[in-house]
This record gives structure tokens, C-alpha cells and sequence, in this order.
């Protein structure tokens, strides 16, 4: 079974472990993990950002993010479903968006939500109402630790 992993854990280092310890727990249950933030668009960012020409700049800056995206789709597509991972204040723009395009392909989404601050947008949701369709909606769970995330795919993989 492969799995995606929708999530903005990649933006900062102080996630990045936690983003690892996220795939080895899940990789732990025989899946695998399409994880976007292992692929390695840096060397492309390095050089667009390094052009001195504004205009030229964002044009390549442009090209990247499409191919970025591009690379995401595609794993999306590849995959049997979506775990994401919405922790913070709000749920990540990027990871609402893969969730949204996963349901609409018909793939089972997951949520995984550690955070312990109340984000939903009435007593009835637990998170944003529609991130929350998205996943009740799809047969997927909405599950508060790792080790349940994980064990979501004991029983799937």
C-alpha cells in the first residue's frame, strides 16, 4: 500500500524530526510512505533564487513550484491514500488542498491531529468543517496520536 504524506512539517527544522519519526512509524506497518517533502527540488530553488534579474528570478522561481507541484500530483495519484497531518492554528493551505484533490480522485484520506488547541469552526467540528468532510466522507479517521495514525494502515496495508 503506498500512502502520502500531506503535511507542512517540511518548512521548518523543528519539524523535520518529527516529520522522520512520522515516516518510520508508518513505513513500520509495510507501507510505503510518498513523502513530497523527500524529494529534492533544492538545487533547482538554489539557482532560480540566485538569478539577479527580478523578473527572470520569478519566472524560474515559476517553473520550479510547477514542477513542485507537478511531483505532487503525481504521487498523489500513485498513491492508495492520504494521510495528513493537521496540527498548528490552522490547518496548512497545501495539505487542505492535497486532502481535497486525494477525495476527489476517490482515495481515502486520514488526518492526524496532535495539536491540542481547538481549531473547529463549531462545537460539531474538530477541525475546519470541510478538511473534516474530506476525511469522514472518504471512509478515512481522524486519529490524535502517531501510534494511532500508524495503526490506521496495520489493517490496510
Amino acid at each position: 500500500m503506498k500512502v502520502y504524506l500531506a503535511s507542512p512539517l517540511g518548512f521548518a527544522a523543528s519539524t523535520k524530526l518529527y516529520m522522520d519519526e512520522l515516516e518510520q512509524a508508518l513505513a513500520a506497518t509495510g507501507i510505503d510512505v510518498l513523502n513530497p517533502w523527500k524529494s529534492d527540488f533544492g538545487p533547482e530553488f538554489r539557482h532560480a533564487n540566485a538569478i539577479a534579474d527580478a523578473a527572470e528570478r520569478r519566472d524560474a522561481l515559476r517553473a520550479v513550484n510547477t514542477e513542485v507541484a507537478r511531483a505532487n500530483e503525481h504521487s498523489i495519484r500513485a498513491a492508495d491514500a492520504v494521510l495528513a497531518v493537521l496540527d498548528g492554528v490552522d490547518v496548512d493551505s497545501g495539505t487542505a488542498s492535497e486532502m481535497g484533490f486525494a477525495f476527489a480522485l476517490g482515495k481515502r484520506v486520514h488526518g492526524l491531529r496532535t495539536d491540542s488547541r481547538l481549531i473547529g469552526d463549531n462545537e460539531g467540528s474538530v477541525i475546519n468543517l470541510q478538511v473534516q468532510y474530506w476525511i469522514e466522507a472518504s471512509g478515512g479517521q481522524l486519529e490524535r496520536t502517531l501510534d494511532d495514525a500508524a495503526a490506521i494502515f496495520r489493517g490496510e496495508s
